[in-house]
């Protein structure tokens, strides 16, 4: 994305980029193609827009021991089931991210962010998006890009067909133009990530295939 003489307005948004969500560091929850190449891409893109000029924000999953997306919370589930939880669909994970764990911890160089937003801490609710939780309750994401200026946001990270999809289209919800990078978001399925697309597109979300 062309950022020169945007800089003041342009905030980046670093989805979930944590141990447990990579192969590089054997994560609970891996997702295809993120090795070590790919998280220094990662790394490599996000300097470069620092650089810039950009506000780097990160968020992260920060989530209780026993939360509800964990399929060890519930009874003879297993990975992948979808189950209904008050009314809501809810997909059953792996235990990841647990709070003070190794692979909660973010594995880009923390210098990096201006902040670092930690999302989905309420046990009983699951948090795909970076600015809010599926019970409804605000992170502090939309109060620091209000008082940083930003105007328009570049979204990237892991995973394409959850939580960069909640964050992007949140992100328009919000009012902030959007644009997601492809090569710099990792994606679980094929099919579920194209589906996610067709969704931020249709909520005004831009892609563009490289930064």
């Amino acid at each position: 994305m062309e950022t020169r003489g945007q800089q003041k307005s342009t905030g980046v948004i670093v989805v979930d980029v944590q141990g447990d969500f990579t192969e590089w560091k054997n994560g609970a929850l891996a997702v295809s193609g993120t090795g070590k190449a790919f998280i220094d891409k990662l790394g490599q893109a996000t300097s470069t827009l620092k650089s810039s000029g950009c506000k780097i924000y990160a968020t992260m999953d920060w989530h209780p021991s026993g939360h509800i997306s964990f399929f060890t919370s519930h009874n003879n589930k297993k990975i992948m089931d979808v189950i209904r939880v008050d009314g809501r669909t809810q997909v059953l994970w792996p235990p990841h991210c647990v709070q003070h764990s190794s692979g909660a911890e973010l594995v880009l160089d923390k210098g990096l962010f201006d902040a670092v937003v930690k999302k989905g801490q309420n046990k009983n609710f699951d948090s795909y998006s970076g600015f809010k939780d599926d019970g409804g309750e605000s992170t502090e994401l939309l109060d620091i890009l209000k008082k940083d200026g930003i105007e328009q946001l570049i979204v990237y990270g892991i995973a394409m067909d959850y939580c960069v999809r909640a964050t992007a289209i949140d992100g328009v919800y919000a009012g902030f133009d959007v644009t997601v990078i492809e090569d710099l978001t990792a994606l679980i399925t094929p099919e579920t990530s194209l589906k996610a697309k067709q969704d931020m597109i249709n909520s005004g979300v831009v892609f563009q295939k490289q930064l």
